[in-house]
């Protein structure tokens, strides 16, 4: 019996993938960092990937980031954590203490909250300006046609360290329009930060300018399905 690769297989291979596409594209694969998404998956799960050298990880939820990562940070120097999922404004103290880059500001409130934090902690992680792509109504992030504004608020009236854009397309349509259009918001604001493409279309995501992908499905395996409340 031939065993089913493991996570440490999965992310050579993923690695590997986003070598070949830098290259395919004309570009060094340095410019584009794996972000190993591992929300939901336990630490024996993530060790692998750990031992095999993977410093950069994300998390959806903050509390889940604190009750993982600071024991991993002692044993494992250099890890850097990326906040991808929503940040509620009542999270935003324990986000700014765990985090090292929060890739979903999307609101004037949340910015606010974000300027304070940093003036009350010192700590000042990366930001990124979460964008709906889509203008998906369900799906956070600033509309497209807001974002040039916000961005300036951000940067002006916040004094947030705003280093680039993030986006999750719909997945029912072609993410490569959606990575093009991250793409022209953040060429126009002068942002040298992509965090764009998941585990189904990261090579199509470096192809359109990626420096950042967010791959966990095919390094740590799908999630397991929601069981229906009783």
């Amino acid at each position: 019996m031939i065993a089913e690769p493991g996570t440490a297989d999965n992310l050579a291979l993923v690695r590997a993938r986003i070598a070949g596409a830098a290259r395919a594209a004309g570009r060094d694969p340095a410019e584009v960092t794996l972000v190993a998404v591992s929300k939901t998956k336990p630490v024996a799960l993530v060790r692998p990937a750990l031992d095999a050298g993977q410093r950069v990880f994300g998390e959806n939820r903050v509390q889940e980031a604190e009750d993982k990562w600071p024991a991993l940070r002692d044993r494992f120097p250099g890890l850097h954590l990326h906040l991808i999922g929503p940040l509620q404004t009542n999270k935003v103290t324990s986000a700014v203490a765990v985090c090292d880059v929060i890739q979903s500001v999307d609101r004037p409130k949340l910015a606010r909250h974000l300027a304070r934090a940093f003036d009350r902690t010192g700590r000042r992680p990366d930001c990124l300006v979460q964008v709906n792509t889509g203008e998906e109504p369900q799906k956070a992030g600033i509309l497209p046609g807001e974002a040039d504004a916000f961005l300036k608020d951000c940067r002006e009236v916040y004094g947030l360290p705003v280093r680039g854009l993030m986006c999750i397309p719909p997945f029912d349509e072609e993410p490569a329009l959606h990575f093009a259009l991250l793409r022209d918001i953040a060429a126009r604001n002068g942002l040298p930060v992509l965090s764009m493409g998941m585990s189904d279309d990261y090579e199509t995501a470096i192809r359109l300018g990626a420096t950042h992908v967010r791959v966990g499905t095919a390094i740590f395996g799908a999630r397991p399905p929601v069981k229906p409340q009783s």
